[in-house]
């Protein structure tokens, strides 16, 4: 829920006018993350899921509240920082694993990259109007209060894993010389590293194209609602249908397609929204089928190295996307920002061309 609005609100704060400062802020969460995922994942394994998750859950708030009484923006990269600890979607991929069998596991790690993309929608269209009702304070407030009742949800509703989990030595090496995951994993490092600076970007052009930050909704209501509904199509042609290579790739072909056309059009209130449509259902295509290609491709038992790389790799991208673009932004400009970022997503196209993904199981 931060993004959409942080960029234009770290100009009414002591430091928010350097926008490298204002990328840091934003990459700083990412940072943190990609240096506490596998730990995470490894402490998981020994002391069991459900302690590591409610201990990261607490962190964020932590990192949260921090960030909601901060006068300047130093302070906040500080709570961004904290934020970044709570980094447990390791430990909570692997006790998705506990919960379900070997057969219907595909399905909910589907779902769970199906989920992410929901929350990424509802966080877009909400965070403008929260940010209007309570401020910056008030938002980060929220997501840390938000944190607090997950707490409980996973102590109280959620229920134990069948059995302790058994520690194995995760072989990293093995993972690692995977092409098929080297190729997933370099492929999730630019969609959010590119995202991340998209959103240094995008929600300046609106405001200056005189669409005040309190209206940002109007525009993604209607973009992120019918790139969600016509991703459904996508994914289950990928599914069920054994098209993931081509559906992969399009989605892929659409978020560069959305780079070069916000760097090359004229930024009015109805070229930025029609381009960011384009942008985005080749997000949520990528968002919902990616997780799942993880757990299918990851060897044997290394599901939970797996993910834990993955997942690392991303955040080092939303670091890299804060940093780098609050960088260019500074010193190029807002279009060589969508340019670097469609240099990246063309390699990534080039790289995924050739990739190869398992037969969908016949049931």
């Amino acid at each position: 829920m931060i993004m959409p609005v942080f960029s234009v609100y770290a100009k009414t704060i002591p430091g928010g006018d350097n926008v490298l400062l204002v990328g840091i802020a934003l990459g700083a969460y990412g940072v943190t993350q990609s240096l506490f995922y596998i730990f995470y994942g490894w402490v998981s394994d020994k002391v069991g899921r459900k302690p590591v998750i409610a201990t990261g859950l607490v962190i964020f708030a932590i990192g949260s509240f921090v960030a909601a009484g901060a006068h300047d923006i130093v302070w906040i990269i500080v709570g961004r920082v904290i934020q970044g600890m709570g980094a447990i979607s390791s430990a909570v991929l692997a006790f998705i694993a506990d919960l379900t069998a070997e057969q219907h596991r595909t399905k909910a790690m589907a779902m769970v990259g199906a989920s992410i993309g929901i929350s990424f929608a509802v966080a877009i269209v909400g965070a403008p109007l929260v940010f209007h009702w309570l401020g910056m304070s008030g938002l980060f407030s929220l997501v840390g209060a938000l944190s607090i009742l997950a707490v409980g949800v996973v102590i109280w509703v959620v229920p134990d894993s069948p059995n302790r989990p058994v520690h194995l030595r995760a072989p990293f090496a093995e993972v690692l010389h995977n092409v098929e995951l080297l190729r997933l994993n370099f492929g999730v490092l630019v969609l959010h590293a590119t995202q991340t600076a998209l959103f240094l970007v995008v929600p300046r052009l609106l405001v200056d194209a005189g669409l005040p930050v309190s209206l940002h909704w109007k525009v993604y209501l209607p973009v992120m609602g019918i790139a969600f509904v016509m991703m459904v199509p996508a994914i289950i042609a990928a599914e069920k249908r054994g098209k993931m290579k081509a559906v992969v790739v399009s989605a892929i072909g659409l978020i560069l397609i959305g780079q070069l056309l916000l760097g090359s059009l004229e930024h009015t209130l109805v070229i930025v929204p029609a381009v960011l449509f384009v942008y985005f259902l080749g997000f949520n295509i990528l968002e919902a089928s990616q997780p799942s290609l993880v757990s299918k491709l990851a060897p044997g038992d290394r599901k939970g190295a797996a993910t834990g790389v993955y997942n690392t790799t991303q955040s080092i991208g939303l670091a890299l996307g804060g940093v780098v673009g609050g960088w260019l932004l500074k010193h190029d400009g807002a279009n060589a920002v969508f340019y670097a970022c469609s240099g990246l997503i063309l390699c990534w196209l080039a790289i995924a061309f050739n990739m190869k993904v398992p037969s969908p199981r016949k049931a």
